[in-house]
């Protein structure tokens, strides 16, 4: 990765070395924007009642094009939700990608991993308050192997393209295959193992999308000589249908492979590098999401069911029932108030396992 940023912090340096000329022909005006999240919580959940404001994350974006066929993007997270791990400021994204072609296109860098349809999705246009938790915890946000929260990034190289066009110019087929590190967003390698994630789907009508994913690889840690890893081997199932402002989507995903006892600490550190044991290799878990509009390109109603089961058993199930109303005062500014009933089979007491969440939120672009 230092690798990386070295060239592109050279690449930068050389602008200043051309006329204004070949500047314009070389590189694109930098575009800059960004996004924010912020929201109020009440959470019901009994001896754990809670209610804050809080803000889910504040993103800064820079990008551009080189000779036309290059683009390159940046993004940093200013400051992120004071209830995870995550560290903030830090960098989110720094890509480049060779699009020359839409058949064949390279990647080089950190970014979004090829997985499932809603991870590459922007956070405001995915609503609720936050991923479905299968995505969360088996697409590299708060990962249940137990590394860093990541964003559902890594670094690596990947290809992708789009093929097979009709008369209209709509593709039929959608490819994408990377290699990465596996070890989350701004650290190198430990284990010297590359994973490899990537997927396809068929679009046999503009909207309608039928994918399926793969991923193979490991995440490990290293505390001096002590080394130790857990597999990762997962897949996942979606299906999407997206036309004139109604959104229907689901998708189930599966893994085989261990966990750590602990998240990596808060400053990098690999910490503790137990294996679980008692969580199992197994999870798996999916949901189901429907968005309808009240009024086209103003309001929404959104709603959604979300299974996740961290021993791919009901004993550990979470299940998430949500319903959530969106209005957009501009196309930049969007409120939404959401109401989530939870079963958590995971909490000890059984008379616990049932509550709600109330949430109020703002998202803004910029």
């Amino acid at each position: 990765m230092r690798k990386l940023f070295l060239a592109l912090a050279l690449l930068l340096i050389s602008v200043s070395t051309v006329s204004a000329q070949e500047k314009q022909q070389l590189f694109s005006p930098i575009k800059f924007n960004g996004y924010f999240i912020g929201y109020y919580r009440y959470n019901g959940q009994k001896e754990n009642v809670s209610n804050s404001f809080d803000f889910r994350l504040l993103r800064v974006i820079a990008s551009g094009r080189i000779l036309e066929d290059f683009e390159w993007r940046f993004q940093a997270q200013v400051t992120g939700n004071t209830e995870t791990l995550g560290k903030s400021p830090r960098m989110v994204d720094m890509s480049l990608e060779w699009q020359r072609f839409p058949e064949f296109r390279v990647k080089l860098g950190q970014y979004k991993i090829p997985f499932t349809f809603e991870n590459p999705e922007h956070p405001i246009d995915i609503g609720f308050m936050d991923n479905a938790q299968v995505i969360c915890k088996l697409s590299q946000y708060t990962d249940r192997t137990g590394i860093h929260s990541s964003n559902g990034r890594d670094v690596g190289l990947q290809i992708q393209g789009d093929l097979f066009p009709n008369a209209d110019g709509h593709r039929l087929l959608h490819y994408q295959i990377g290699v990465f590190n596996g070890q989350g967003i701004n650290t190198p390698d430990v284990g010297n193992q590359k994973d490899i994630i990537g997927g396809a789907w068929v679009s046999p009508t503009p909207g309608l999308r039928i994918g399926a994913f793969g991923w193979t690889g490991s995440y490990a840690r290293k505390s001096g000589a002590l080394f130790a890893k857990v597999d990762r081997r997962r897949y996942a199932l979606s299906a999407e249908y997206d036309h004139d402002d109604w959104v229907f989507r689901s998708e189930y995903i599966h893994s085989t492979g261990g966990k750590f006892n602990t998240v990596v600490n808060k400053d990098g550190s690999a910490g503790d590098l137990t294996i679980n044991e008692a969580a199992g290799n197994k999870a798996d878990g999916f949901y189901v999401m429907a968005s309808a509009p009240i009024v086209k390109q103003k309001a929404n109603i959104k709603a959604r069911y979300d299974v996740y089961r961290d021993r791919a058993d009901m004993a550990s199930s979470r299940t998430m029932y949500e319903i959530e109303a969106n209005y957009m005062f501009t196309k930049n500014i969007t409120f939404s108030l959401e109401y989530a009933f939870v079963n958590d089979r995971n909490i000890p007491n059984p008379d616990n396992h049932n509550y709600s969440i109330l949430e109020a939120r703002m998202g803004v672009r910029f």
